[in-house]
């Protein structure tokens, strides 16, 4: 962890509960929020609604491909919007070197949680806003997922890996088949080869089929 932090002293603050995960024969737990209605700013619901309170389907496949991956202790791997930490525990449970960030300081805190309660001790979580990013360095891969919801979040996310990706990094997103994540992903065509492919889940519930895009993006010669 980047600082000390208590998980006892998070328990105090949050009322919590525990889901349990299976990744790759390896289990977890991960604490979510009991209730959003803390999080939720009623004066611009839609425009702040909590969405990294909830696990979503593509950081379950970006966490399992992450798992799936050969570690490298020379590659530094970057995580942007990673939600309550599902992603990042994952990839350093299973040997990655990464560093974890969040827009939202609630979120930052359920993910130190988390880490703690899966003894991942070592992984840093950071804030980072994304229109005024303080992170320092470059990394040799960029991963997130459920970041692309809005088109006005396009140039902010492409900034991003301009400024964080090294010169030859790639960027692994997963996003649920939407018009927004098809957009970017052809916008993002100009400067990145990329490689998508779409991975099919089906709700034990409710047997809903949910489709999640995962796309691998390496930069074009000469970018």
């Amino acid at each position: 962890m980047a600082d000390e932090f208590s998980l006892e002293s998070f328990r105090q603050e949050y009322d919590t509960e525990t889901t349990d995960m299976t990744i790759r024969s390896r289990e977890f737990q991960f604490l979510l929020p009991c209730s959003l209605d803390r999080f939720i700013n009623t004066d611009n619901l839609f425009q702040h609604f909590p969405l990294w309170a909830k696990i979503w389907e593509a950081s379950w496949i970006l966490a399992d491909y992450m798992a799936g991956a050969s570690p490298d202790s020379y590659k530094r791997i970057l995580e942007i919007g990673g939600g309550i930490g599902l992603v990042s525990i994952t990839a350093a449970a299973f040997g990655h070197r990464i560093t974890m960030t969040e827009s939202d300081t609630h979120a930052v805190k359920f993910a130190k949680a988390n880490a703690a309660l899966n003894g991942v001790n070592d992984l840093e979580c950071f804030k980072l806003d994304w229109n005024k990013p303080s992170l320092s360095g470059r990394f040799d891969m960029i991963i997130a997922s459920e970041v692309v919801y809005k088109e006005k979040d396009f140039k902010p996310l492409e900034n991003l890996f301009k400024t964080y990706r090294a010169p030859r990094g790639e960027i692994v997103l997963a996003s649920g088949m939407r018009n927004t994540t098809m957009a970017f992903l052809n916008h993002m065509s100009q400067t990145y080869d990329i490689d998508a492919r779409k991975k099919i889940l089906r709700s034990e519930e409710d047997e809903e089929k949910v489709t999640v895009v995962l796309a691998r993006m390496t930069p074009k010669q000469g970018r």
